[in-house]
């Protein structure tokens, strides 16, 4: 991949996903899709099928394997169940991604604090998978980008205030054709989004036709 990854390809795609708000779109193999942290520390839920196979999905602990590293960062892959690589991370201004924490949801969030934020990011992953013929079953362990979760030596672990500042982005490859789901994460009771989620932006990179 070039160094600059984006270089000869035009946007298809650009759209701001509001606060606690879900987002899905098939990307192409060769297209790159672009997640920007807009004001900072905002984590997104991530996700990603086989487009042509949903049951071969973004698998954790796979992904975890292969890359040798809990954290995502630049030229990670993100592979599915299969073992087949559906995105690499070809940009990224950030890092230390988590991989083991997975989503909010109402429910558990009435465990941890007993209260919650009206929504969570179980149920913005059921609704958008509810579009594309999916449901509850198809939502794994997912992705949360730029959410800091460190790990200390004994195994406990939390969520700390996002390393991401204002502009930050991720970018990946789809190294197939994929369907990729994300969950602006709404959740106000922890730092996964600052304490105050905020908006992000979404973009899609093609060759030019």
């Amino acid at each position: 991949m070039d160094s600059n990854p984006t270089a000869g390809l035009e946007i298809r795609k650009d759209t701001i996903v509001p606060i606690g708000e879900p987002w899905s779109g098939v990307i192409k193999a060769g297209e790159i899709l672009r997640m920007i942290d807009l004001e900072g520390q905002q984590a997104i839920d991530f996700l990603c099928y086989n487009e042509h196979d949903s049951a071969d999905r973004y698998n954790a602990a796979n992904t975890i394997k292969l890359n040798g590293n809990i954290y995502l960062g630049k030229d990670a892959g993100l592979w599915s169940v299969k073992a087949n690589k559906l995105m690499t991370v070809v940009e990224d201004t950030c890092g230390s991604h988590d991989t083991i924490y997975g989503c909010c949801s109402v429910a558990v969030d009435d465990v941890r604090f007993g209260e919650n934020n009206g929504k969570g990011c179980q149920g913005n992953f059921e609704l958008e998978l509810s579009k594309h013929g999916l449901n509850e079953k198809d939502v794994a362990a997912n992705i949360n980008f730029f959410m800091y979760v460190p790990v200390e030596s004994s195994g406990a672990l939390g969520i700390s205030p996002g390393l991401s500042k204002a502009g930050d982005y991720v970018s990946l490859l789809a190294e197939q054709d994929v369907l990729a789901v994300l969950s602006n994460c709404p959740e106000r009771l922890n730092n996964a989004a600052g304490g105050e989620p905020t908006p992000v932006q979404i973009q899609i990179y093609s060759r030019q036709t």
